[in-house]
């Protein structure tokens, strides 16, 4: 029997912080507040270091198949190791779409040989395959993009909407942006070459009308909803009167970017749903802070910085995020912005709570021991050329951050340790309680 001792970490529990040493075995949680002198196969020595849950990312797309130039699941797993994201659940639109059981099953396949970090994968609802999404399991739920999509994966009939939220019992997660309203604005605009014009293009307006039709399905249906990456005043203050069924997430550059941010960094913060003004920033963060928002998620979605440097609208939506983001909200605690405690909730405890993740989000005897060790007093700077994502950029560059992960576990294995990932298919297809 493999196990580890965790020695003298400061442990951010779901009562609150203290010091405590944890006891793994064979991948999971085996005791806290264990004497610092019980025998253990290996001991991870981290005073003056916090141990959190490892990172739940909701909202990744990690381009795999198909799409494999901009990031496969190995790249984008040794990103998510660095970042401390020891799981994520990605959406459907690969090449091909996965929108049948069957491709479902050919990803989780492709995963298991492939992943450093935990996996699930979204099934995509279509137009046409209710009987698909009516037959899926090992699945985290459905994503509709409701807008800013193309193909078999835009569902945009009310008809079609009714019918996956009333006949399916998966929970529902989607892409909010009224598709009627981006080609009325898109049109108005045309010849519009500046990379700002996404912005009135996918404007507040196309946000908060496709939020409020998929919220008044969902309640109807009496049907589990969480709302993508909410990007508008307009949004939070609308959310703030919904019912249990209802939750609803935030993204790092709809939090730490605003359209005053386009001169500076252009297409490279061109994104579906688009950066709204400084103020629609603020009330994202204010929606957060105050309980509106549960769920901090990237919407990770690489592209070649070839493929974004062209002029707009050629340009396609899309930014890296995962080996960032927990250090731009580790950040955040350094400047006394929200709490360590506010961070776990958001990164951890809230994914695995909406989606009904088994044994995971947080430090409790029986979990999954995927955990992440932070110094919440080292500055390092994101730097492209550093970057394991494998587009080799980020819209952070140049950026210096307090408050980094040091050594991430993976079912109690370490899959990152002082800048090295180690190598090796230690992720596991993630489980759901229904």
């Amino acid at each position: 029997m493999t196990t580890t001792l965790i020695r003298g970490a400061q442990v951010v529990f779901p009562e609150g912080v203290r010091a405590s040493n944890i006891l793994l075995s064979d991948g999971r949680i085996a005791a806290v507040d264990v004497t610092a002198a019980v025998e253990a196969s290996e001991v991870i020595e981290a005073a003056g270091l916090h141990l959190l849950p490892g990172v739940i990312d909701d909202q990744v797309h990690f381009r795999e198949p198909g799409l494999t130039h901009k990031e496969d699941l190995l790249t984008a797993t040794r990103a998510c190791a660095k970042g401390g994201v020891t799981s994520f659940l990605e959406m459907p639109n690969t090449k091909p779409t996965t929108t049948t059981v069957a491709a479902l099953h050919e990803k989780l396949e492709l995963a298991a040989s492939k992943c450093i970090v935990n996996f699930g994968f979204y099934i995509g609802a279509t137009p046409t395959n209710l009987e698909e999404l009516q037959r899926a399991e090992r699945t985290p739920g459905i994503k509709i993009f409701i807008g800013s999509s193309t193909g078999d994966l835009l569902v945009d009939d009310q008809q079609a909407l009714e019918r996956i939220f009333g006949e399916t019992s998966l929970p529902i997660c989607a892409h909010c942006e009224d598709e009627a309203t981006v080609r009325a604005n898109a049109a108005a605009i045309q010849g519009g070459r500046d990379y700002a014009d996404h912005s009135r293009v996918r404007d507040n307006r196309a946000a908060i009308i496709a939020t409020r039709r998929a919220v008044d399905l969902a309640e109807r249906h009496r049907h589990q909803f969480h709302v993508l990456h909410v990007s508008t005043a307009e949004e939070v203050a609308f959310l703030r009167d919904t019912s249990e069924l209802i939750s609803a997430e935030a993204c790092p550059h709809h939090l730490f970017f605003s359209t005053d941010d386009y001169p500076r960094l252009g297409s490279l913060i061109q994104m579906n749903p688009s950066i709204k003004s400084p103020a629609d920033t603020q009330a994202v963060w204010q929606g957060l802070l105050d309980g509106t928002l549960e769920v901090v998620a990237t919407d990770h979605a690489p592209h070649t910085l070839e493929e974004k440097q062209q002029p707009y609208p050629k340009s396609p939506s899309g930014l890296p995020a995962v080996e960032n983001s927990l250090a731009l909200l580790l950040h955040q605690v350094s400047l006394g912005r929200c709490t360590l405690s506010q961070v776990v909730s958001w990164m951890c405890e809230a994914p695995a709570r909406v989606w009904k993740l088994k044994n995971k989000g947080a430090i409790r005897v029986g979990y999954d021991a995927d955990l992440v060790l932070v110094d919440l007093k080292r500055t390092e700077t994101i730097l492209n050329d550093r970057q394991l994502t494998k587009c080799g950029w980020s819209p952070w560059h140049g950026t210096s951050l307090t408050g980094w992960p040091v050594r991430t576990l993976v079912h109690g294995k370490t899959v990152y340790q002082d800048g090295q990932v180690l190598d090796g298919a230690t992720g596991r297809e993630i489980e759901f309680q229904r």
